[in-house]
């Protein structure tokens, strides 16, 4: 059935307010990872939300070498967590029923076909917030948001995301000089896109 549009307001508030199951599951796993001592970063959504570019998500993206994804699925799966399905790089807070999507270091974005941008090592890209959670750093954020919007047709969010980030972020047009260049023209495109006001 549809949902109540004041169910959807107050899972929005509790997003808002960082108190929300996407939160919670953020910070358990960090938890459990740090404890593991194993390197990650938070992607995506959370990670523009971490940027200043506010907005819902339903799930929890992280940045992750394979073989430390396995340790934690042989050690934790069964424990707080289960695997999305039989053989899935993905898995699930049983706590709060919120899905937790893998970045696996060495791949790529969008369509996952090999590119000049991968998935770098989560411990060379990332920034601690006041919490102490790894967040990917925007400079990496951008570039992989852009190569994955570059390749992935069925991907609008990650160029609007973008738009959203250079905005709230007040990037100037130089700071494509930062990014790689597989994504530079298409950062300069999306910088002249932000630019224009909405209200008219």
């Amino acid at each position: 059935m549809p949902e109540n549009i004041l169910d959807v307001a107050r899972r929005a508030d509790l997003f808002f307010m960082e108190s929300s199951p996407i939160h919670e599951t953020m910070r358990r796993l960090s938890r459990v990872l740090t404890e593991l001592h194993i390197p990650f970063a938070i992607a995506g959504a959370m990670a523009a939300n971490a940027h200043g570019h506010k907005r819902t998500t339903a799930d929890v993206d992280i940045l992750i070498r394979i073989e430390d994804l396995k340790r934690f699925k042989s050690e934790y799966i069964g424990r707080g967590w289960v695997d999305k399905f039989e053989g899935s790089k993905n898995f699930k807070d049983a706590v709060t029923s919120v899905n937790v999507d893998t970045l696996i270091v060495g791949g790529f974005p969008g369509d996952g076909l090999p590119k000049p941008v991968a998935f770098p090592p989560p411990e060379t890209v990332s920034f601690l917030d006041a919490e102490g959670i790894p967040f990917l750093r925007l400079q990496t954020l951008l570039e992989l948001k852009l190569a994955s919007g570059m390749t992935a047709p069925h991907r609008p969010r990650d160029f609007d995301d973008v738009i959203q980030l250079i905005r709230v972020n007040r990037l100037p047009i130089e700071y494509a000089e930062q990014l790689h260049p597989y994504v530079v023209e298409k950062f300069r495109e999306l910088w002249n896109a932000a630019q224009i006001d909405d209200d008219y």
